[in-house]
């Protein structure tokens, strides 16, 4: 079975699927690597450092003819406008495995259904503990986290931890976290680690521990969160009602701030409007905004995605496709993911799609020219898939 990576080609994207220290384990599992030239480059891998490993190196249009499993760090779905290009490359029975938007990208899953590929979209893995080592979701919610802090502390006219000099004591800033899911306790924890006072917020009571364990406080507000949180761990969309309560709530809360770092999302849907301008009024001048949010619409309702905007005389950052700008981790960590997920699929080096297996059925979009995932057909406003076909 030959596995095949290229180069990425959304504009900014520095990331690349495979790195040279997974390759060993595919090796071992019987699988033969291609990769197209300098695909490894932006993110710090050069080409020599995976022919040692015996990839071979090629165009980008041989190693789609070539390879029976393709990775991409993005797929068309998350791609939509240079992965077009590639379109015309997919084959029937060839198996795509990248990021790919599909709640959303609804063309783009039309497209690599109508090429007869397989496609495995890595945000619908589900979150079991089982794929917790395949879960992109989480690796890349990591360095957003960290990278958010230090875009924070770069604007902000303060410094983070407090300091006792001879020329008098500095008080720590006061940072507040928006979201304690992966993004936001690394947030928290990378807040903490230079020195700033810590609060966060999460509509999920049941992070208040995992909160307070990393020496932060825990903002409880007075709100029905019953329904905050679905089965698979991440958070539902709440009625506006709900959120026009929570802001009421957080009004006093945002304006003792240095530091706001909004991480609240909820997948295939637009980011919930948390920070409103009349709180960011409230702050005091230089206060800092960071917006992990901002590609989905936001948390602030004055964020524009990838610009930082001042206003009231506080700056709002609203950073888009964070993990690419740490590219060397983030392709370690996405490598790590993606490989897991495929070796999951492979017995004595031939892929076997087990449908009884929950990470596989779950994560599966397309296969042999038809939309197989119950979700995705919902969202796409299909019929539901006939039996046998993935959930």
């Amino acid at each position: 079975m030959i596995v095949g990576f290229v180069k990425e080609t959304f504009p900014g994207e520095r990331r690349v699927a495979l790195v040279p220290a997974v390759l060993s384990s595919l090796t071992r599992a019987g699988c033969e690597v291609v990769m197209e030239a300098g695909a490894g480059l932006e993110a710090g891998y050069t080409d020599a450092a995976y022919t040692e490993k015996g990839v071979r190196t090629m165009g980008r249009g041989e190693v789609f003819a070539k390879a029976d499993v393709l990775m991409q760090v993005r797929g068309l779905g998350a791609n939509p406008e240079h992965g077009r290009d590639d379109v015309d490359k997919l084959r029937r029975g060839q198996v795509v495995i990248a990021a790919f938007e599909p709640l959303t990208a609804h063309e783009e899953v039309r497209a690599v259904a109508g090429s007869g590929a397989t496609l495995f979209a890595l945000e619908l893995v589900p979150r079991i503990t089982r794929a917790q080592s395949m879960d992109i979701l989480s690796s890349m919610a990591t360095i957003a986290g960290y990278k958010a802090v230090l875009l924070a502390a770069g604007a902000l006219p303060k410094m983070f931890p407090m300091m006792m000099t001879a020329a008098g004591t500095v008080k720590p800033a006061k940072v507040f976290v928006v979201g304690a899911g992966v993004a936001g306790l690394q947030a928290i924890a990378s807040s903490r680690r230079l020195g700033a006072l810590v609060e966060a917020y999460d509509v999920r009571p049941a992070v208040k521990e995992q909160v307070q364990s990393l020496g932060a406080k825990f903002v409880e507000m007075e709100l029905d969160t019953g329904a905050a949180e679905d089965k698979g761990g991440y958070a539902k969309e709440m009625g506006e009602e709900f959120y026009r309560k929570q802001r009421e709530m957080m009004i006093r809360v945002v304006a003792e701030q240095d530091v706001v770092i909004t991480t609240a999302a909820v997948p295939g849907k637009k980011a919930p409007v948390l920070v409103t301008e009349e709180m960011v009024r409230g702050m005091s001048p230089g206060s800092v905004i960071v917006d992990l949010a901002a590609e989905r619409g936001g948390n602030c309702e004055l964020t524009k995605a990838g610009e930082v905007v001042i206003a009231h005389g506080v700056t709002i950052i609203g950073p888009v496709n964070v993990p690419a700008t740490v590219p060397f981790h983030a392709s370690q960590m996405f490598a790590k993911n993606v490989t897991t997920f495929l070796l999951n699929m492979v017995r004595e080096g031939k892929l076997e799609l087990n449908m009884e297996d929950e990470v596989i059925a779950e994560s599966m979009v397309t296969r042999d020219g038809e939309i197989t995932h119950a979700r995705v057909r919902e969202a796409m406003g299909l019929t539901p898939a006939a039996a046998g076909s993935s959930s």
